[in-house]
């Protein structure tokens, strides 16, 4: 195997260390592609020391060395990418030590396309895990049993309420068939939620396997600046990038012939459902009613999602 394991970095000067060698230590990692985004630290100094250190570790920034996004940094990378195999590492996230042991025997299955396992979580210091256990505890993100490729993508979309989640962290991918089948890869005007799309639309064309569910293969990590986990806790409001997210997986969805109906008017409901939640009170009160009595199946998907009753009460 030749594993292209893609980070992009930014403002991860304390952290970039650490995940560039906890990839380095398997023999199947064949490099390890750094985009710096134009980060306000000193990530691009450390970033090119690790560089001049490892052979292995490439660093590259965007055309204009300017600030894109995660997605579009992960675009870059995935076009540099030389490997067969692609994996990918946030730059304050760090893999453990058996973090292919499952892609080892699975990819001998040409059939196999990818391959999802379970992450756990590290507080980096004792004042982020005071401000975010209430999220993530000490639990494992997974899928909570084996499932067949062809019921991830109903998974995915919260339709099977006991499936579970992966995280970007922990799935490797066969390049050919990224290459194939998915085009673009992260869309990159969603400024939040672009690895989520990703997995949408990775788990409908391509073929994915369980691997380590009951134990982590990667650890996220949590610390008072990370801005997945300031959405998570409240600190940043969600709806309108659910919202942006929902729109663009129903666009997709709207245009792929071969989207089964029960999925599709799912995709619609939620978008309708996180449309209401953010609508302004008047004006949601007025959409549930409207379609409590004419489409109550229009926002039923969102009454029954955490994430839209939170919002919404």
């Amino acid at each position: 195997m030749k594993i292209s394991v893609i980070t992009p970095v930014y403002n991860a000067e304390k952290y970039i260390t650490q995940a560039v060698e906890s990839a380095l230590q398997f023999p199947e990692v064949w490099e390890i592609i750094l985009v710096e985004d134009q980060s306000p630290d000193n990530a691009l100094e450390v970033c090119k020391t690790l560089a001049e250190k490892y052979d292995r570790v490439k660093l590259f920034q965007h055309h204009d060395q300017g600030n894109h996004g995660a997605g579009a940094s992960r675009n870059l990378g995935l076009e540099k990418a030389t490997g067969d195999f692609i994996a990918f590492l946030d730059a304050d996230d760090y893999y453990l030590p058996n973090r292919f042991d499952a892609e080892k025997e699975l990819f001998k299955n040409p059939e196999v396309e990818g391959v999802y396992s379970a992450i756990g979580v590290h507080y980096y210091t004792e004042k982020a895990k005071a401000q975010n256990f209430s999220i993530f505890g000490d639990r494992l993100t997974t899928v909570y049993k084996k499932h067949s490729p062809k019921d991830v993508f109903r998974g995915q979309l919260g339709m099977n309420g006991s499936f579970g989640l992966f995280s970007i962290d922990a799935l490797t991918i066969r390049k050919s068939s990224l290459d194939e089948k998915l085009s673009p890869m992260m869309k990159t005007h969603l400024r939040l939620h672009q690895d989520t799309e990703f997995l949408f639309r990775l788990s409908y064309y391509l073929d994915l396997y369980p691997g380590i569910l009951d134990k982590a293969v990667a650890n996220r990590g949590v610390h008072e600046r990370n801005r997945i986990t300031q959405v998570d806790s409240g600190k940043v409001k969600p709806s309108i990038s659910k919202v942006m997210l929902w729109k663009e997986v129903k666009n997709w969805a709207e245009t792929e012939e071969n989207i089964p109906k029960e999925e599709l008017l799912h995709i619609k409901r939620m978008h309708r459902s996180y449309e209401i939640a953010n609508a302004s009170f008047l004006k949601k009160w007025g959409m549930i009613a409207k379609y409590l009595i004419f489409d109550f199946k229009s926002i039923r998907s969102g009454l029954y999602n955490i994430n839209f009753r939170k919002d919404l009460f």
